[in-house]
């Protein structure tokens, strides 16, 4: 190869990088949008006590139920009030039993970090954890979310996994018990 050959690949290969890196911060911006604009945090990131009310907990979003936040038996459903949540919005109970928020941050051990995009696109398009898991319990919209497009749900696939990954172990789903 020819110094000029050379240079000739090498600034083609720099312009294709960066056509990747462009594409790629172009998906992680779109992502963003797309998990602000489906209120992914809503549930996602547990609430803290605020000066004006509960208020998200910024320095733990989108890592779900805090796993140190240990919750009494859910109560008894009564009359038309047959489910709810906790304070943390981060925890829900029901006639499925009670189902925690997953943390959506990309650590690897507790989190979406060893998921890989066509596990993410089938969890929300099967409502089955990992697309082939358990089921993926209420209030969580799969089926709302399983209407996107492959490539929004792409997009917020790429913006998660471009989060610091936060270590927090969301307790295990836990079926409905015979009252």
């Amino acid at each position: 190869m020819t110094p000029r050959s050379r240079a000739a690949a090498l600034c083609l290969f720099s312009l294709l990088l960066s056509h990747a890196q462009a594409e790629r911060a172009g998906d992680i911006a779109r992502g963003r949008y797309l998990v602000a604009l489906t209120g992914c945090a809503d549930c996602h990131t547990p609430l803290k006590p605020g000066p004006k009310g509960p208020e998200p907990d910024l320095a733990r979003g989108l890592s779900g139920h805090p796993e140190g936040l240990a919750l009494p038996p859910a109560p008894a459903p009564q009359g038309p009030w047959i489910w709810g949540g906790a304070g943390s919005n981060t925890a829900f109970w029901g006639p499925w039993g009670i189902s925690y928020a997953i943390n959506l941050t990309p650590d690897p051990d507790t989190g979406l970090g060893r998921w890989s995009v066509e596990q993410f696109i089938g969890a929300l398009r099967t409502g089955q954890h990992r697309g082939a898991g358990r089921p993926i319990a209420p209030p969580m919209p799969w089926q709302a979310y399983g209407q996107m497009s492959d490539e929004d749900l792409r997009a917020m696939f790429a913006y998660l996994q471009s989060l610091p990954p936060l270590r927090n172990a969301v307790p295990a789903y836990q079926p409905p018990t015979a009252r």
